[in-house]
């Protein structure tokens, strides 16, 4: 069995192939970000143009290449959450291109997506497990019961870990996108008595606030600007604070569950200094971390090739649909499924 996937949630084109038996065929992305980088950050509008020239000609070119459209048994589709110009993009050239091949399309869930990313690599977590989701858009711990049945422990009340992380970065003029960026300028930095605050780390409750930390953060760039080395020094310290207050809580997550394995995902997971501050808070407890390369941190086809194969192999129907929900919640996915394909047997 094999299945097309297509991404297209916000500024990055990606297209994969996924083999049931051979694993992962192709994964392709392209960026934007030479095209939104002026504007500090994604035009939508922009990005919906953009990928009206990118995703049709490069699904042709992959299909073409290696001459496999005949052997592909669904398309798999972000169908939210995400910018609606962006998502609606990929979903009629997707569904269009299913109708037209008579097999099925499915919209995928690009979170779920992210939270099953780790299922790619040969070492992955059984379920049930806790899911640290961390992206440009996204801060939430998810209890992970198991696939398609996730319950979400606590979230961001206001700003995520990554629009955070590009919005320091732009002050200090490091460029978009930023968290990268902030991460290499963090590296020269060190740990100095700056007071920075560990927003909600010891409330009762498992939720996020970043736009305080935010604030003060670009206080201090502001009071400091003209010094370099305390630059460095203000985003080593942001980024400690960050982490140890996603860290914290993680830990808190996994008590509260008594699950052993945490899977951490999405872009901002690919820094590898949150990794390694995972890693020996774990280990002192002997629980389990779990991650992807880099590759499969950002937005990517291959999860939702690989999500949407889960979905095929349980059945999906042929159908002339096409859902685009910009504001799909994780926990709305089965009820979604079920109100517009009646295909809740499946999940």
């Amino acid at each position: 069995m094999r299945i097309l996937g297509i991404e297209t949630s916000f500024d990055d084109t990606g297209v994969a192939i996924y083999d049931s038996d051979l694993g992962l065929l192709i994964n392709k992305l392209f960026h934007q970000s030479n095209i939104h980088y002026k504007y500090g950050g994604v035009v939508p509008e922009l990005a919906a143009r953009e990928y009206v020239h990118q995703v049709a000609p490069l699904i042709k070119s992959i299909l073409q290449k290696e001459n496999i459209l005949s052997s592909i048994d669904g398309i798999a589709y972000t169908g939210g959450p995400g910018l609606s110009g962006s998502i609606l993009v990929g979903a009629a050239v997707s569904c269009s291109l299913a109708y037209s091949c008579n097999i099925p399309s499915i919209p995928i869930h690009h979170m779920e997506g992210h939270l099953l990313s780790v299922m790619l690599e040969k070492r992955k977590p059984q379920f049930p497990f806790v899911a640290l989701l961390v992206s440009g858009k996204h801060t939430q711990l998810i209890d992970v019961c198991s696939f398609g049945d996730y319950k979400i422990l606590g979230e961001t009340l206001d700003d995520a870990v990554g629009e955070v992380f590009d919005k320091v970065a732009q002050k200090l003029n490091l460029g978009y996108p930023g968290g990268a960026l902030l991460s290499q300028f963090a590296k020269i930095g060190k740990l100095r008595n700056l007071n920075f605050p560990k927003p909600m780390k010891y409330h009762m409750n498992l939720d996020f606030s970043f736009s305080g930390l935010k604030t003060f953060t670009m206080n201090l760039i502001h009071k400091h600007f003209n010094d370099k080395n305390i630059l460095h020094d203000i985003a080593f310290g942001f980024e400690d604070s960050v982490f140890d207050v996603l860290s914290y809580k993680s830990f808190q997550a996994l008590k509260l569950t008594g699950y052993n394995k945490l899977v951490v995902a999405g872009g901002v997971s690919s820094n590898q200094k949150l990794i390694f501050k995972l890693k020996n808070m774990l280990k002192k407890y002997n629980k389990k971390l779990y991650f992807s390369r880099s590759e499969f941190c950002t937005d990517n086809a291959a999860m939702i090739a690989y999500v949407g194969m889960l979905y095929l192999k349980r059945g999906w129907p042929i159908t002339n649909n096409i859902f685009v929900n910009p504001k799909w919640s994780i926990l709305d996915i089965k009820k979604t499924y079920s109100n517009f394909y009646n295909v809740s047997d499946i999940l």
